[in-house]
């Protein structure tokens, strides 16, 4: 598809994420709202305005059978998507899922099947990787800047609400699970996955969790979800051979921080079993703080899914890294079964069979 016509979309859910899709596509030139499709249609309407030209349904089948409408995108809970993108699939629409891309990994290996038997568009919205913060981190890691990634910490905790329906794993892990797999080189591809959760107000589910995935190459990912801190943190250090990052997110004046600082270990043969022994260097250099641009972040991902249909290619988060996400996701739910216990890499194989 190479027109420049605006593309026409229909949304899938007005409740908690939908309305920020519907502004979003409103106000890109790359799409043209069609319609809005809820359950609780009084609520749609109030989302897209009296006066509006949009179509307001509770039909998934009026809004698929609209030749007008090239895509659609999903906001709705996670059980739901499968069956509603693959019908949206077989009716010739592209489909924007919001994260998770499903509710298991079957179903989100099924979803990413149907979209390639279809040749449509498969994009999974990992807003936070469309960010200016997250752009410029994954231009600084492919360039080299921070050198060899050697470990990765990663904070999300906050007072926030005991879902009804999912863990704090599967509330609050697919927002860093998702810019791990955007900012490293190789994708989200651990040699493992350790889980350990706590459940202190007797939720009936995890309401603190950490992760830990080692990487390829003896690097370590390690990331920290907790409904209950009385503090709200969003924060990730990226420590690299050459330089170490930090992000905060809370931090809109200096939201990254590049320091010129580390431990270097210096190897020194020493007789002939070629024993070693290793000097420590500390290197205490300056610190920096790139410039961002501000954009919204959902802005740049609806005009990235209407430039990966028009130019026939996959989107930045396409349904594979969705996927990925869903892996670690459904990884770590194993291990939590088995008391923290490590899922060894072969044990993913088959979850990963169609992502590499």
């Amino acid at each position: 598809m190479t027109t420049t016509e605006p593309l026409g979309v229909g949304v899938v859910g007005a409740g908690y994420w939908g309305p920020n899709l519907i502004r979003n596509f409103r106000t890109n030139a790359d799409w043209d709202l069609v319609a809005v499709c809820d359950l609780d249609t009084a609520r749609a309407e109030g989302v897209v305005g009296a006066r509006s030209g949009v179509l307001v349904t509770d039909s998934l089948d009026e809004v698929l059978d609209r030749d007008d409408v090239d895509a659609i995108a999903i906001a709705t809970p996670a059980r739901t998507h499968q069956p509603i993108a693959e019908a949206a699939l077989r009716a010739g629409k592209h489909v924007l899922v919001e994260k998770p891309l499903a509710d298991s990994v079957a179903a989100g290996r099924s979803m990413v099947q149907t979209a390639r038997e279809q040749g449509l568009v498969l994009m999974t919205d990992h807003t936070f990787c469309y960010t200016p913060a997250v752009q410029k981190i994954r231009e600084l890691v492919a360039g080299g800047s921070l050198g060899e990634i050697l470990f990765v910490d990663s904070v999300r905790i906050n007072l926030g609400l005991v879902q009804p329906d999912v863990d704090v794993f599967w509330d609050l892990a697919p927002h860093d699970l998702s810019i791990l797999d955007y900012i490293l080189p190789d994708g989200l591809r651990p040699t493992g996955v350790a889980a350990q959760g706590a459940d202190p107000i007797r939720a009936g589910k995890p309401c603190v969790g950490y992760l830990s995935l080692p990487l390829a190459g003896g690097a370590l990912a390690h990331v920290h979800v907790n409904w209950l801190s009385p503090t709200k943190i969003r924060q990730m250090v990226i420590g690299g051979s050459e330089r170490t990052l930090v992000w905060d997110d809370l931090n809109p004046q200096q939201r990254l921080s590049v320091f010129d600082r580390g431990v270097d270990l210096v190897q020194q043969t020493v007789d002939s079993a070629d024993r070693r022994t290793a000097s420590i260097n500390y290197r205490l250099g300056d610190t920096w703080a790139p410039a961002l641009p501000e954009r919204e972040a959902l802005g740049q991902m609806v005009t990235e899914f209407a430039a990966s249909i028009r130019e026939g290619r996959s989107p930045a988060t396409d349904g594979t890294a969705g996927l990925r996400v869903l892996s670690v996701l459904e990884a770590a739910a194993t291990s939590l079964r088995a008391r923290g216990a490590q899922v060894d890499v072969a044990d993913l194989e088959p979850t990963l069979e169609l992502v590499r």
